[in-house]
């Protein structure tokens, strides 16, 4: 085993934080929020990003070393556990507006931050086994359609106006997650409807994913309103908004403003790695499996996450998702530090959209 891989253990310090939480009250019952939205950013205000790349010898031993894949099997439970001590705590327990506010927004950030990021990690493995669990991990936060549109959609059309998870230039964060979240689910339909045609299978069958999604969710859904209650049901439903939220503030960053030319009338140019921000910064990659190497990651939608590489050639974040995630809720803010880096100040495909949308 390589020793070197146990430092992605770090990523477990938000569940971590969440059951202190649970148990201790008070403050503390935000303390996941104020690790991975405080003190992650700070830390990586004072650590440099690290662009080096592994050698030959390295990668090949990364590649062979099932430790890397063990850790992303284990945030499958360690998310349902987390979501069941939840509503179970809120039953059992007693606490004020302000640590249910905390506990709610903690596990808003163990589901989105953890959960749908390690969904999104296993969604791309060829094995039926881990994309099956990747799609469990969407489970909670109600977000299963993020697995159709995501690798069928998303990773084709991005950098273009068909794709709804590419923020535009002066489009705002909060106009994003309005267009992103109806326009998403919308376009997950269409593919699996254009994959149940072209596979000559009927709508009502266990080829439609979208079909099964719906029901899986609406049965979680019923099971938590008929065991902890409406008050507890609606309490989670909250954290899991809060968890596809988080989801759809990672996207606006990773590609805010930057698109790809038009070859013909039907042809987009290949996608680069010019067409994701990047981000080196050593504590959020560590938070969030690699995920801020995004540019490699869309060049080799198939790479493992500790398989990742710098592109010089990629356009960088300031600092690391954590603290361009806070950077983007303000968007005057977010506008006068990421415009002037986009590159060439190209328009984001599609007409403009304006910060009032």
């Amino acid at each position: 085993m390589n020793i070197k891989a146990l430092k992605y253990l770090l990523v477990f310090s938000v569940p971590a934080f969440f059951v202190i939480g649970v148990y201790a009250g008070g403050i503390l019952t935000w303390s996941a929020v104020i690790f991975a939205f405080g003190i992650v950013p700070l830390a990586e205000l004072l650590f440099a990003p690290d662009p080096e790349n592994a050698g030959a010898a390295e990668i090949e031993m990364r590649r062979r070393d099932r430790i890397y894949d063990v850790m992303l099997w284990a945030v499958l439970p360690v998310v349902y556990a987390c979501a069941v001590l939840y509503m179970t705590a809120l039953r059992d327990f007693s606490y004020s507006t302000i640590e249910i506010a905390g506990l709610t927004a903690s596990l808003a950030v163990v589901l989105g931050g953890l959960g749908i990021n390690v969904a999104h990690e296993l969604g791309h493995r060829p094995s039926k086994a881990e994309q099956t669990m990747g799609k469990l991990l969407l489970l909670p936060s109600g977000y299963m359609h993020f697995f159709t549109e995501h690798n069928f959609g998303h990773h084709k059309n991005v950098g273009t106006h068909d794709d709804p998870a590419t923020s535009r230039k002066n489009e705002s964060l909060y106009a994003f997650w309005l267009r992103s979240v109806t326009s998403s689910y919308r376009s997950a339909w269409r593919i699996q409807k254009n994959m149940l045609k072209r596979a000559r299978r009927p709508f009502w069958s266990l080829s439609n994913d979208m079909l099964i999604f719906s029901f899986a969710q609406a049965a979680w859904w019923i099971l938590i309103f008929a065991v902890f209650g409406a008050k507890i049901g609606l309490a989670y439903t909250l954290a899991a908004i809060g968890g596809f939220l988080l989801l759809e503030t990672v996207n606006y960053i990773e590609h805010y403003g930057l698109s790809r030319k038009k070859e013909s009338e039907n042809r987009y140019e290949r996608v680069k790695p010019v067409h994701s921000w990047n981000s080196d910064h050593v504590v959020g990659r560590l938070m969030l499996f690699e995920l801020s190497r995004h540019s490699d990651h869309h060049y080799q939608p198939a790479k493992k996450y500790q398989l990742l590489d710098h592109h010089p050639e990629s356009p960088q974040m300031p600092t690391g998702y954590p603290g361009m995630m806070l950077l983007s809720a303000l968007p005057p803010l977010w506008f006068a530090v990421m415009n002037p880096r986009i590159p060439g100040e190209t328009e984001a495909a599609g007409p403009k959209v304006s910060a009032a949308a």
